[in-house]
Formats: structure tokens, sequence, C-alpha cells
């Protein structure tokens, strides 16, 4: 069904923008929201400094971290795949690292996510699909702030001014001129109690994610284990052919260490598929099927070992959800695992979800009295998975596992005991990951009545939930 909106064209002078879609009727309507509301102030007004980050072409192993747009989620930071800049410091522009308490906001992909930086980051470098804000808290409380710009009125005024074709983008300029709405301070402080309470959740998520990986890398003797890259290697023509592989890469002998470490340590190691008891692969649409609106449609990049993102999310229509759901909609307890792109990310879906996933994800079917599915999970995910994977992909431009060396992939076998343990600490990281999600939600929700009604029901609103 078509959608249009009618403008006078007095209504236009003095506007820098004439395209159809500036004029879409939902983004009028948050419009009208915001100036009814009476307590607004311009972005600009409430900051000490905003910058955008800055393009680097070159990484190094180790030195300052360089934070990318999709380190930013929903939900907080994913520092799963970093890379790092310059190692001296001196080559790098103040301007663009951040520290404890700045905010950063993604600019291109999905535009408006914004959070607090974290003391993992400080001192970071930010790319140039990101900016940086520096709040004046004499003018607002930065915590309200998070919650304000990640609020769904706030994320679609950002969207009406973002401007591109090819890829989208939020300018510095119109960042500045973003509408605020401003409430009293007990509201503020009130919703910037919540996202404080989320940060908190979500470091003690890391946390006990972190142990977990910590215990599974000691039960395997490989807690301090670094595999060592060597730079000349030779290898058997017999292996090259056995191997079906003559890619110098592949037989890169930091790839087999981290498994003779084990075999050294005495850990059982089986192929996957000892574990397997279905495989099946998503499907693809096509483009032409996306949508802004309706059922997500899983790609590889909304999937990480935390869980599911939004990040850059696809949408497909009712109808065709409904014809696809039943083959290729995750269940609660399925085992997903991606094979194009980012291979190797395994992550046991917790809550049932309505979406459908893409073909660059399997779906399979494991043998939990055999192996713990979580305690599963974090092995793929860890460097033992890692290094497998790596080789297996290696010498491609875009990635992809093939389901045959899925299959064959060594997985490292605990004793039932001690797979429950580590997968207890997964859990539990879910719950507190869980519940900081919930704390957001309320944060953002409490923006809008504050917004659309006015804030004395935004304050009623958070009370109910917090008795709840």
């Amino acid at each position: 069904m078509a959608v249009f909106s009618i403008v006078k064209l007095s209504e236009l002078e003095g506007a820098k923008r004439i395209d159809a879609e500036y004029y879409k009727p939902e983004y009028l309507n948050i419009c009208s929201k915001l100036n009814a509301s009476g307590s607004k102030i311009f972005l600009k007004r409430l900051i000490k400094e905003i910058v955008s980050g800055s393009y680097v072409d070159s990484y190094f192993e180790k030195g300052t971290l360089y934070l990318r747009v999709n380190n930013i989620t929903e939900f907080g930071f994913d520092l799963s795949d970093v890379k790092f800049v310059d190692v001296d410091f001196s080559k790098i522009p103040d301007k663009i690292k951040i520290k404890t308490g700045d905010l950063v906001l993604g600019r291109t992909g999905t535009i408006g996510i914004t959070h607090l930086v974290d003391e993992r980051l400080n001192g970071s470098v930010i790319s140039q699909h990101i900016t940086k804000i520096v709040v004046d808290e004499n003018h607002i409380n930065k915590y309200y702030l998070v919650a304000y710009l990640n609020s769904n009125l706030a994320r679609k005024q950002m969207m009406r001014e973002s401007l591109g074709s090819m890829q989208v983008e939020l300018t510095l300029d119109a960042t500045k001129n973003l509408i605020i709405f401003l409430p009293l301070n007990d509201l503020q402080a009130r919703i910037g109690k919540l996202i404080q309470e989320f940060y908190e959740l979500q470091r003690c998520s890391q946390n006990l994610y972190s142990q977990a990986e910590n215990l599974l890398l000691e039960e395997l003797g490989l807690k301090d284990f670094k595999p060592k890259y060597e730079k000349n290697y030779t290898a058997n023509l017999s292996n090259a052919f056995s191997a079906h592989r003559v890619d110098a890469e592949y037989f890169q002998p930091a790839y087999e260490e981290v498994i003779e470490k084990l075999r050294e340590n005495n850990i059982e190691l089986l192929p996957l598929r000892k574990f397997i008891l279905g495989i099946q692969k998503g499907i693809e649409p096509g483009s032409e099927n996306y949508q802004d609106e309706g059922k997500p449609f899983i790609r590889v990049s909304n999937l990480s070992k935390y869980g599911f993102t939004d990040r850059d999310q696809k949408y497909l229509n009712e109808e065709l959800y409904q014809q696809l759901r039943e083959a290729y909609e995750p269940k609660q307890g399925d085992f997903l695992l991606t094979k194009d792109a980012t291979p190797g990310i395994a992550y046991v879906v917790k809550e049932q979800i309505e979406g459908i996933i893409s073909s660059g994800i399997l779906r399979l079917q494991i043998n939990d009295s055999e192996i713990n599915k979580e305690y599963l999970a974090l092995c793929i995910n860890s460097i033992i998975g890692k290094m497998q994977i790596e080789r297996d992909c290696g010498g491609s431009v875009i990635l992809h596992w093939k389901p045959e060396q899925v299959k064959r992939l060594q997985i490292p076998l605990l004793p039932l005991e001690t797979q429950q343990k580590i997968a207890s600490l997964v859990q539990q990281s879910h719950e507190a990951r869980k519940k900081a999600k919930e704390l957001l939600e309320i944060a953002k929700r409490a923006v809008e009545i504050a917004i659309e009604n006015n804030e004395r029901e935004a304050l009623d609103y958070i009370s109910k939930v917090e008795v709840k």
C-alpha cells in the first residue's frame, strides 16, 4: 500500500530538504510530538565537544584499539572482533580518541545506536562511522541522554536527517541539530538510574561469560596458550594431496599447534559430526523482499556468540514469514552456527523468537545426551574452534565454511559435570544480559511516554514496572 503525505509549498520555504522521504507521515508525526512537548533543545546546546572519527586502512596485531561501528550493538559493545591501530600514540590525534564517560553514536549502518564508553575502551580510537559526544553534565544527565538517543522517536528523527542512497549517513551538523527532549531533573534521574543499572548488568554478564571461557581453557590446559605463527615453514606434498589444498596459509603450523596441545594434555577430541543428529541451512528469499518493518530476517551480521542483534536489520512481510516459518524459524534450544562471511559463530537459542534465518546460518540438531549444547557453543567460539575454522576458510575473499568441513571440526570432550559447570556460567551470563535488555527497553519507553503523554505518566510507568 502506498504511503504519502501532502506538504504545502509555503511550508518548504527555507527548508534544506525537498526529497519526499523527508516528509514521510511517521517523520512528520515525530516532529509534531517533539514540538508539542515544550521541553526541547538542540543537542549542540548540551555538549562540550562533538567529533567524528577517522578512516584507518592498516591494522596491527596489538596497539590502540580501533572501535568500529560494528562493535556498537543495540545492547552494548561487542568486542569479539576488534582491530588495533598505530602502536605509537603520538601519531593519533587526541580528538578521535575516546575516554570513559564519553558517548559514541553510530552514524552509519544501524544509525543512532548510542552508548557510554566504559573503562575497557578508554583511549581507543574511533572510526569515521562513529561520532564522539562529550556531554556537559551541568545541562543534562548523560545516562538519560543515552536512553533518549536510543529511543524510537530519536532514532527515527536521526533516520529522517540522514543523507545518502547507497550508504545512509548522519552528518555531524545533523547530529548537532538533533532535537532533544529535556524533562525535569527528577525524570532524568529516574531514567538515568535505569541506564546505570543496565550497564552494571551488562558488565556482570560479560564477567560471567569471561569466567566460562577461562574455566574452559583452564580445564583444557590452554589458559595461557598463544599459537605461534611462523613466517617460513614447509609441508609434505602428500599432505597437500590429502587435504585437497595447495594454498600455503592452510599449512601454517599454528593451526595444528592448538590440536597438538590438546592431545598432549590427554584431552579426547571428537569430530562435530559425532554429536549432530540433523543439519539444515537457512534460506535467502532475495533482497527484493527486504523491508524496513515486519518480521526479522536473521543474517550472519545479526548473530553473535551472545545472541541476536539488530545491526542493519532487514525484515520480511507477514505473508512471506508465514510461508517460511515452519522450516526456517529457529526454536528455543536450537543450535545455530554461521558458515558464511563470519563463519563459526555458535549460539544456542534461549527463548522462542519470531524470524527467519538466512542461508549463511546452519541449524544443527545436537544430541544433548552426548554433549552439553552451551559447552559445545563455547568450544566453537573459543580459540579451539576459531583456529580450525580460520584454517578451513583461509585463502578466500568471501569466507565460506562448507558443511563437510563443519562436520570435521574437532571438539574437545570434558567430563559432563565440568561441561555443566561451564554451561551454568553461560546461562547466568544470559540471564544478566536479558535483564539488562529489559531495563534499557523500560528506559526508552519511559522517554516516549513523557513525550507522547506527560512526565508524570512516565514516572508512574517506571514505578509500576519497578514494583513488578
